[in-house]
């Protein structure tokens, strides 16, 4: 599924995002990270091999949130609720975190703050469904 441009804008404005993946036992585990773009594709970076990235190697369906700055017409706070297929891709982790940090610390900001950090891991997610409140649905909510 093609990611239509005003979600392409949201997910480059620099909103946290909100990635679910599923545990073993079939619970949610829920965290926040920063997100980007690459080739139509939901990006985003981790250092170590944490529950997310291990939750991802075994099942790979996530939902990703994320919450705008605007309003619809009825008054209501703009989300978009992005469900897609992910795979994780080993190393490449600290240059694509440089590369959000830019985005969501600001211009200049060194991230990881740390010499030498590990190749860690990519997530990259192809978008299969998207849902909300806002522009991205297609539908006048």
């Amino acid at each position: 599924m093609q990611i239509p441009q005003p979600l392409k804008d949201l997910i480059e404005s620099g909103r946290d995002a909100h990635l679910v993946t599923m545990n073993k036992d079939g619970s949610p585990h829920v965290t926040i990270v920063w997100i980007g773009l690459e080739n139509d594709e939901i990006v985003c970076a981790h250092l170590p091999r944490n529950q997310k990235v291990r939750n991802i190697e075994r099942d790979s369906r996530v939902v990703i949130s994320l919450e705008a700055s605007t309003k619809s017409d009825l008054g209501l706070t703009e989300y978009a609720v992005i469900y897609g297929e992910a795979r994780i891709t080993q190393g490449g982790a600290p240059q694509l975190l440089q590369k959000l940090a830019e985005v969501y610390i600001g211009p200049g900001v060194k991230f990881p703050p740390m010499d030498n950090p590990p190749s860690g891991y990519i997530t990259r997610v192809k978008v299969t469904r998207i849902e909300g409140v806002g522009p991205w649905t297609g539908r006048n909510v």
